[in-house]
């Protein structure tokens, strides 16, 4: 199994942090965003190599920081060679440049680089295993406006994806789904014809409704807290609960 981080975004409505620092670098508690997330990887045994995906912007900070942590797993990063928030790639388009660039052959866990959550990736994984299928990761979310900026998904009684959609006006579940993903080999190619589609490139969770076309997708359902980094006021909120 592989790992992909999603870091290419430019985190406008983040700035000024942002401005000369990407969102994954910035501190949260006494840990980058990047470092919550680094830890749960490095408990998960069948990961054998990380690759963090980013921008020509950020590039040489990433390749910097991660020279200078050690998170047990060698951290390849990957320029999109994107220069700005016009001409970005989207998420979905930088993971199928990675499994192009890397040639990936292998069952894959997908991860946004601003999303900060509670549960463990083993069990993720282990569930992942279990069910034999590509999954997804959602939570009990109760705020409705909440539920209308993230992705919502329905499920069967054997966690079954029945229907997902992104950032719903309307939404059909009380179930959010951050962007926690895993992937069988076989799926890695259906990636490119979803593109070839014409279909949304960029928020990753736009890929899951397509792929339940198409096959079965299934849901792990996990408890605790999960945060998305997305304002300054998102940003100073969450800082504040981890520092208290």
């Amino acid at each position: 199994m592989k790992a992909v981080i999603l870091a290419a975004g430019y985190a406008t409505r983040l700035y000024p942090l942002t401005r000369d620092t990407p969102k994954p670098l910035l501190k949260i508690g006494d840990k980058t965003i990047l470092e919550h997330i680094l830890l749960k990887l490095a408990r998960v045994q069948e990961v054998e190599k990380l690759y963090l995906v980013t921008n020509a912007r950020f590039y040489e900070i990433f390749k910097e920081w991660c020279a200078g942590n050690d998170f047990g797993r060698e951290i390849k990063v990957i320029n999109d060679n994107t220069t700005s928030n016009e001409n970005r790639l989207g998420a979905i388009a930088d993971l199928q440049y990675v499994i192009e660039q890397e040639r990936l052959d292998d069952d894959l866990l997908v991860l946004a680089g601003d999303n900060i959550f509670e549960f463990e990736l083993t069990d993720f994984v282990e569930f992942f295993r279990e069910h034999d299928a590509d999954s997804i990761t959602c939570h009990q979310l109760d705020d409705l406006e909440e539920l209308k900026r993230t992705g919502v998904v329905e499920i069967d009684e054997e966690g079954k994806v029945l229907s997902f959609v992104e950032k719903p006006a309307e939404p059909r579940s009380t179930l959010a789904v951050p962007p926690v993903y895993a992937y069988k080999r076989e799926t890695l190619p259906l990636f490119r014809e979803y593109l070839a589609g014409g279909n949304n490139p960029d928020a990753p969770g736009n890929f899951i409704p397509w792929l339940i076309t198409k096959k079965d997708v299934y849901a792990y359902q996990f408890s605790g807290y999960r945060y998305d980094i997305g304002t300054v006021e998102s940003y100073h909120k969450v800082n504040n609960l981890f520092n208290k």
